[in-house]
């Protein structure tokens, strides 16, 4: 059952390559969708086993390649951090291919592109799954591989051509930090296995590796280079260039890039390796540049006038939020905010893609207004994102937002209170921008071409079953969550996240001022 999840979105992407011609469009689209909703269905079943019942599975399916020196075997690692990622990213692809099947009707390539939408599904499942740094490098090359190949799926634009080489060209920056990250591993621990290096991290607290006849403590060697390389996934700032370019690429790949793929892999990564960053001293370095990241993206964002640009750089702003709450030690509230952005990330690129879709593919907020007559679906759904975005009180987003600025209260350090004033001022403008978006989109008045009026049109029914799917998601998930992942008590993830003792503040967040808790970031 465990492998059937991980092989039915690549035999999905074969079926539809090789055999597409035969089926027909509607063939690719009814197989790519049935494979990854059957994945999604037999990965809620692995997430009551392990998760639930707390029954970890490890699956090894063959040696790869053996010296004397060095085993590099395929193997699958199924624990609740990755059947909760399971569910993540399988439910939300599974909608994104249902939403597709309608977005991309007429285009002459939709089962190509369906197969592109399977592989991309393939790829991460195998990253979040691996049970090695080597597996877990051919699932983070693989979707960076994927990815090349839908932003640029129409390679007849110039500009989407350009967008998917820098997208390639900007992760190759961080995937050199991950590769010497494995390098390094290797040599410490003489070892790629997640279980082996993990065991083995406490051991190797202050020992050194010599580099240009100077002594460099080995696990803050190895934690920087793996945030190097999650630096590119996760569009951290300074190589965060690539990320609004990839909105070329047809609105269902945005929604599942920024959603729960691509840009979550980096996240993924330094939260799998907990263990590793927390006996190293690069923690306020992850902590400054997540903060740095929110705040940045969060300004750039309240001067897009592009619809998918501004959800963009508002991606990009979250990612910032993860980022430092795991450079605070709060991992399982990184992870929280993680699964609850991609419900309410994927809602608004879905609900501008119908936007855009009804709009004959225009995406200048300048050129529209007086929407919410035309597209009352769209509205509603927009506005439910927004506000789970902006944090909006009992909605989705805002049990892991406020626990993550609260958490940076908590630690009583210089970073943490630097990383909450950040953070703050990040909230205010994505309050801001959110706002915007909504009022050019749809109050204002209305700036539409006369010729669009009478071809504007709501979603059909197969494009707003996703949307209120997810929608219901951005109102409920976080409540419904919140006590199994980060509650008091919680021993979801103790098996899957480690913290030190002295960094573990979780419960001190329960203790702060009144002024402080009731503030509205």
């Amino acid at each position: 059952m465990y492998l059937l999840i991980l092989f039915l979105p690549f035999l999905s992407y074969f079926s539809t390559n090789l055999f597409g011609r035969y089926i027909g469009i509607y063939g690719c689209c009814i197989v790519s969708t049935f494979s990854i909703l059957s994945s999604f269905l037999l990965s809620t079943i692995a997430f009551f086993e392990t998760t639930i019942c707390g029954s970890n599975c490890l699956v090894f399916v063959c040696n790869w390649f053996q010296t004397e020196l060095f085993c590099a075997s395929w193997g699958f690692y199924f624990d609740p951090l990755s059947s909760v990622m399971l569910l993540v990213v399988c439910g939300v692809s599974s909608l994104v291919h249902l939403y597709s099947t309608e977005y991309l009707a007429g285009d002459p390539h939709q089962g190509r592109f369906m197969g592109y939408l399977s592989l991309f599904t393939g790829f991460m499942l195998v990253l979040v799954t691996a049970d090695n740094f080597i597996v877990m490098f051919f699932g983070w090359e693989g979707i960076g591989l994927a990815s090349f190949m839908l932003i640029g799926f129409w390679f007849t634009r110039i500009q989407a051509g350009k967008s998917s080489i820098k997208a390639m060209l900007v992760n190759r920056v961080g995937d050199i930090g991950l590769a010497l990250a494995i390098c390094t591993i290797f040599v410490t621990f003489k070892s790629v296995d997640y279980l082996v290096v993990f065991a083995l991290a406490p051991k190797a607290i202050s020992q050194t590796i010599k580099f240009l006849s100077f002594d460099f403590d080995q696990l803050t060697i190895i934690s920087f280079l793996l945030f190097w390389g999650a630096l590119g996934k996760s569009a951290q700032i300074g190589l965060h260039i690539w990320l609004p370019d990839a909105m070329e690429g047809p609105t269902p790949v945005s929604a599942l890039i920024h959603a729960a793929t691509l840009v979550t892999a980096g996240v993924f990564l330094v939260i799998r390796c907990s263990i590793l960053f927390e006996n190293s001293n690069i923690l306020f370095v992850v902590a400054l540049f997540g903060a740095l990241t929110a705040f940045f993206a969060s300004t750039v964002g309240l001067v897009q006038n592009d619809l998918k640009r501004v959800i963009a750089y508002s991606t990009c702003s979250q990612l910032g939020y993860m980022v430092f709450s795991a450079g605070l030690s709060n991992y399982s509230i990184a992870f929280f905010h993680l699964a609850n952005h991609a419900l309410f990330k994927a809602l608004l690129f879905l609900s501008a893609g119908c936007v855009i879709h009804g709009l004959s593919d225009e995406q200048d907020l300048r050129k529209m207004g007086g929407l919410i007559r035309f597209l009352p679906t769209s509205y509603a759904m927009i506005l439910i994102g927004s506000l789970a975005l902006v944090g909006f009180p009992f909605l989705t987003g805002f049990y892991s937002k406020d626990a993550i600025l609260e958490i940076a209260v908590a630690k009583h350090t210089t970073i943490g209170n630097f990383a909450h004033l950040l953070g703050c001022c990040a909230a205010f403008c994505t309050a801001f921008y959110s706002f915007r978006l909504v009022f050019l989109t749809f109050v204002n008045n209305t700036n539409t071409y006369k010729s669009y009026v009478p071809h504007i049109h709501d979603a059909p029914a197969l494009m707003v079953v996703p949307l209120v799917v997810l929608a219901v998601g951005s109102i409920f998930w976080g409540f419904l969550s919140r006590d199994m992942i980060i509650g008091l008590g919680s021993t979801t993830f103790n098996s899957s996240i480690y913290n030190n003792n002295f960094n573990y503040n979780i419960i001190d967040s329960e203790f702060l001022p009144s002024v402080i808790k009731n503030i509205p970031f």
